[in-house]
C-alpha cells in the first residue's frame, strides 16, 4: 500500500527516534543499516539499497510516496515506546 508523507515529516520522525534506532530498525527487517538511513532521506547507495520511495517537490521538503511501510512502522513503533 503506498502511503504518502511530506519529506519534512519523515525527517522530523527520524530526528526523534532514540539513538541507535537505525540499526535497530536494521536488524529487525533483515536489512543494510544505510538502507534504513536512505529511507529518511540519506543517499549511501554505495552500501544501501533504494527503497521504493518517489520524491514530488513541493513544499515542505516535498511529498514522500512510499512504497513499503515497514520501515516508517518500525520508527514509529519505536517512538511509541519512548
Amino acid at each position: 500500500m503506498t502511503q504518502k508523507i511530506t519529506f519534512n515529516e519523515l525527517r522530523d520522525i527520524k530526528d526523534h527516534l532514540p539513538h541507535g534506532s537505525m540499526q535497530r530498525i536494521a536488524k529487525e527487517l533483515g536489512m543494510e543499516v544505510e538502507t534504513v538511513r536512505n529511507y529518511f532521506g540519506g543517499t549511501h547507495y554505495d552500501t544501501g539499497t533504494s527503497v521504493g520511495m518517489h520524491i514530488e517537490q513541493g513544499p515542505q521538503g516535498g511529498i514522500i510516496l512510499l512504497d513499503d511501510t515497514a520501515i516508517l512502522e518500525k520508527a514509529h513503533a519505536i517512538l511509541e515506546e519512548k
